[in-house]
């Protein structure tokens, strides 16, 4: 048998392959990467430790950079007036499907051993579970700002919002998830623009380098825009089976929202204007990005940066005397670890005394996608070594498990750097696999062609566009609805448009990208 016969033969940590079901995949890496499970109610779930420790790393990395841009974090209450949807006619009819409603305060005995609401109990207004909250933030927005002096105003919340969703998928879409959103107001339409774009940039600049998510940031078409907005602005990911997902949007609101809210302020002159609003927000959607675009098929690789340990020790104990010298040899190598710097942080590395197998542990951190795991046996300590396993390059050619010997004293010194190299292959290896898989496609006959019954992995397609509105739009929607695709953004980098539309035929204004999508 070849070296490659025998790399392609090889057995891996999870039961099911991304190129046999990568729906199955997903759920698979979920389980046993012990991310998420079931909640026993449809469309939440519970984020176990490892999973709630990677949005703790995303949390903490993008507050710093929200509030390095001026921002302030503050809190706004989950139940919100039905009222003040009403005031705002576009918004609360883009989210009126997924809102949950609390009609009742209290529960009463239905006399039959269950419980019903109290119909003494019913509420004088029904109150909606915050699916997003411009509406109450406005509210406030227009107490708080009288004067241009109060302008502008930025604030920043991390939270929990409902949407019932009809389908569910963990991380991706859910009833309830884990997000932060942005709201501003200024003075001025440009000063809430630059602040969209400015927030764009944030979040483009943060998937990029804590993420190592490569993403192409540009302007939502007219029908994907967030209701209410005036322009949406967003990040797309791709995934490893081609899909794209929207990983972060920024809206322009304009003066819709100060309009509803009545956001007024006295102006240097005297005069009463509307503020111009912003908002913007990313969520636990990100995590379900991370393992869609670094997983592989022994689970999860996550990048250093968001890593909640980036290195794991694995003792091989033998609960045998010998024990306590091997532990304090580990914990020696822990305690130097910690007191080193990577990637701008301190080290995290966690010791493993958890009384199970070694090779149960380390196949366990695999999965989780530990970047670096290091197992230490009897032999590795009388040698002053350790065994190195880089969870980016998991096998040797010949599908073997690459787990390097090393001095221990070299591994100590090099381990900040080695994780730096992880963060960067990441994101290299998403990057060119982005690259590689859009392509032009010059008419709607090679749009149908690409997307064809069949054609697996098939990625996304750059197209010129017209920007049509009204009916020639919803033509086109429905064009796209017959191949499940959508128009993801028009990206900012792009080149000139040249000829003409392909839906259309009339002169292109831009590019736009197309996919399927999550």
């Amino acid at each position: 048998m070849t070296v490659a016969d025998k790399a392609a033969a090889m057995k891996h940590a999870l039961p099911v392959t991304r190129d046999a079901d990568f729906a199955a995949w997903y759920q698979s890496v979920i389980a046993e990467a012990d991310l998420a499970e079931e909640s026993g109610v449809r469309g939440c779930m519970v984020i176990r430790p490892w999973g709630y420790g990677i949005w703790e790393r995303i949390q903490r990395l993008l507050d710093d950079r929200i509030k390095a841009t001026g921002h302030e974090n503050c809190y706004f209450p989950l139940f919100i007036p039905l009222s003040y949807f009403e005031k705002e006619a576009e918004h609360v009819e883009g989210f009126a499907k997924e809102m949950a409603v609390v009609t009742h305060h209290r529960l009463v005995s239905d006399g039959k051993g269950g419980l019903m609401p109290d119909p003494a109990a019913k509420l004088e207004e029904p109150l909606v579970v915050r699916p997003t909250s411009e509406t109450v933030i406005g509210t406030a927005f227009a107490r708080w700002v009288q004067s241009w002096r109060d302008l502008p105003v930025l604030i920043n919340q991390w939270a929990n919002v409902v949407r019932w969703e009809m389908r569910t998928r963990m991380f991706l879409r859910t009833s309830e998830f884990l997000w932060q959103e942005g709201h501003t107001a200024h003075a001025t339409a440009d000063e809430a623009r630059d602040e969209t774009l400015k927030m764009l940039e944030v979040y483009r600049s943060f998937a990029e380098d804590c993420l190592a998510l490569p993403v192409v940031a540009g302007e939502k078409p007219e029908n994907e825009r967030f209701p209410g907005a005036v322009a949406t602005y967003s990040i797309e990911a791709m995934m490893q089976d081609g899909k794209a997902l929207q990983a972060g949007t920024s809206h322009f609101l304009g003066t819709n929202f100060a309009k509803a809210q009545n956001i007024k302020f006295q102006n240097a002159g005297g005069e009463f204007e509307l503020a111009n609003t912003t908002s913007w927000g990313v969520s636990t959607r990100m995590v379900g990005g991370v393992i869609m675009v670094h997983g592989d098929d022994d689970g999860l690789r996550v990048p250093p940066r968001i890593a909640p340990w980036q290195i794991v020790i694995v003792p091989m104990l033998r609960d045998t005397p010998e024990d306590e010298a091997l532990i304090a040899y580990a914990k020696d190598i822990q305690s130097n670890l910690a007191g080193l710097s990577a990637l701008g942080e301190p080290v995290r590395a966690l010791l493993d005394l958890k009384p199970a197998k070694a090779a149960t542990k380390r196949w366990g951190w695999v999965k989780k996608g530990a970047p670096i795991v290091v197992e230490i046996g009897g032999r590795d300590m009388a040698g002053g070594n350790v065994s190195v396993i880089r969870r980016d390059r998991l096998y040797r050619e010949d599908g073997k498990l690459d787990s390097q010997v090393m001095p221990r004293g070299n591994f100590e010194a090099d381990a900040p750097a080695l994780l730096a190299a992880i963060q960067s292959a990441l994101h290299e290896q998403a990057r060119e696999r982005l690259q590689a898989n859009i392509v032009p496609a010059a008419d709607w006959a090679a749009v149908e062609a690409h997307f064809a019954e069949g054609a697996k992995n098939p990625g996304w397609v750059e197209v010129h566009w017209a920007k049509p509105t009204g009916a020639a739009l919803d033509a086109v929607v429905e064009r796209l609805k017959a191949l499940k695709l959508t128009i993801r953004n028009a990206p900012s980098d792009a080149g000139a448009a040249e000829g003409a539309c392909v839906f259309t035929g009339a002169p292109a204004v831009e590019r736009v990208l197309l996919a399927r999508a999550y």
